[in-house]
């Protein structure tokens, strides 16, 4: 038998002591008042709920078998950090006829689907960063965020500004966060971009922490002889495969060329994320019991509901006749 209590154990504990302490008071007050027997069992009934529900944040599971539970949930799910180039390259249409930024759009729901457990994050960028999606696991919610990213609007300086690394900052300093949030999580990083071919700038140098980077794979988008750049007078942008390749020997990482709009068939990295995640992984298996003290504080409470509606409903009764 094991506790995952849905608050921390001390605030718990914290919440039982204030409960038992406001209830003794309570009896003391019924006590002093010449309180009739009936009072007293409807004490003992509020009482005995909120401790019911108590049991029930403490999240009581029972593990069958005779081995320890391996792991909590959540602990070694992997973090998945997406790094995504929202530069003018990315609106070069020379895919297939789609866009760069298309095809990539289609790689990231890949990404989500080859990883379901795990917890991801987004870093935007063109000439400067931005965590678009903090680190979490609400894929849910991030799914339609990374079907219309796009790139960013853009100016008659943004083709030189454009920096292929300028995300490494912040990368590093999220991969340290989530280094020692999740020490035993496997972590990934995918980079997907054109390589900045137009910068004028040299690009900055990925430095993650050491052995910060277990995976993932450089994506590098558009064709050598590349497309226009709407909006402005590029009329030959090609991938810049070169700066790609150097930003995977930095992270740690394989270069992988989308030069067409097919399906993205390269290997990915495994990862624990496909471990059992129930709530709690173990040689026997569990089985939750919260909701047993939960359904009976449910029907106590129930119960004091019908009597506080009862006594209301008589007192009505009562002063209607006083005043009649």
């Amino acid at each position: 038998m094991t506790l995952h209590p849905v608050l921390p154990p001390l605030l718990l504990v914290a919440a039982a002591v204030l409960l038992v302490v406001a209830q003794i008071i309570a009896l003391r007050r019924w006590r002093a008042s010449g309180g009739n027997r009936k009072m007293l069992w409807r004490w003992i009934l509020v009482t005995f709920a909120a401790l019911l529900l108590v049991v029930a944040a403490a999240r009581v599971t029972i593990v069958a078998g005779d081995e320890a539970p391996t792991r909590i949930a959540g602990d070694a799910e992997p973090n998945v950090f997406l790094v995504v180039d929202r530069s003018p390259d990315m609106a070069v249409r020379d895919l297939g006829g789609r866009t760069r930024m298309e095809v990539a759009r289609d790689d990231l729901e890949l990404l989500i689907d080859r990883y379901p457990r795990a917890r991801f994050a987004v870093i935007g960028f063109s000439a400067a960063p931005s965590l678009d999606w903090p680190l979490s696991a609400d894929t849910w919610s991030l799914r339609p965020v990374l079907d219309t990213i796009a790139p960013y609007a853009y100016g008659p300086d943004a083709l030189t500004l454009t920096n292929a690394g300028a995300a490494s900052t912040v990368l590093r300093y999220q991969l340290i966060s989530a280094v020692q949030q999740y020490p035993r999580a496997t972590t990934l990083v995918f980079y997907l971009g054109a390589g900045a071919p137009e910068s004028g700038l040299p690009a900055r140098e990925f430095v993650p922490p050491a052995e910060a980077v277990d995976g993932g794979a450089v994506f590098g988008y558009g064709t050598p002889a590349g497309g226009s750049i709407p909006g402005t007078d590029i009329q030959r942008s090609s991938v810049d495969e070169a700066t790609l390749r150097a930003v995977g020997d930095q992270l740690g990482v394989p270069y992988i060329a989308r030069s067409d709009d097919a399906p993205l068939t390269a290997e990915l990295p495994d990862s624990r994320a496909e471990e059992p995640t129930t709530a709690l992984a173990s040689a026997g298996g569990q089985s939750e019991t919260y909701w047993l003290p939960a359904l009976g504080a449910a029907v106590l409470i129930l119960i004091e509901l019908y009597l506080v509606l009862r006594d209301l409903r008589r007192s009505r009764f009562v002063s209607v006749d006083v005043t009649s």
